[in-house]
């Protein structure tokens, strides 16, 4: 179906409610995120403009639950012997890989975010603030202008695929 016009209601009446909900559904999974909702809504016939704010919307939403939930899982796992040492396992690997952030600080979070790469993105992110001690409030809006611009990324990368592909 694709896009086809400059006006942004031109291509909605083929786009289903389910289309709606398996981008919001792609966009709030810990893999596909924007790298996969976004395309889809663009596929679907979804205009540029409205499927970019429907997927960074939806990607965005599960920033804040993640954040506290992964705070919160933290503290019941450091709670209990076996967990507390599966955890410190991870927080070591998490440093390790977290060194990119560590060093860049901000920046580094942003750009883990931002960059649209396997294992990048804001449930990354998210895990990454929480692993490093960062601030919630701080980490929600460095991760929420990773997502910002990881869209923009998807986005034009998508566009000009299709393009290149003719759809």
């Amino acid at each position: 179906m694709g896009y086809h016009g400059i006006d942004p209601l031109a291509t909605l009446p083929h786009v289903t409610p389910i289309d709606y909900l398996i981008t919001i559904g792609l966009c709030v999974a810990p893999v596909s995120e924007l790298r996969g909702g976004l395309p889809f809504a663009l596929g679907r016939g979804l205009h540029p403009a409205a499927a970019y704010v429907l997927a960074v919307g939806a990607n965005l939403l599960v920033v804040p639950i993640l954040l506290v939930g992964f705070r919160w899982a933290e503290s019941v796992l450091r709670r209990f012997s076996p967990t507390r040492r599966l955890l410190e396992a991870v927080l070591r690997r998490t440093r390790r890989k977290g060194r990119f952030v560590e060093r860049f600080g901000s920046v580094g979070l942003v750009l883990l975010v931002a960059v649209p790469l396997p294992g990048t993105g804001a449930w990354t992110g998210a895990l990454a603030a929480i692993l490093l001690g960062l601030p919630l409030r701080r980490s929600a809006v460095l991760i929420t202008l990773g997502v910002l611009i990881a869209g923009v990324v998807v986005l034009f990368a998508s566009l000009g695929a299709f393009h290149f592909l003719g759809l």
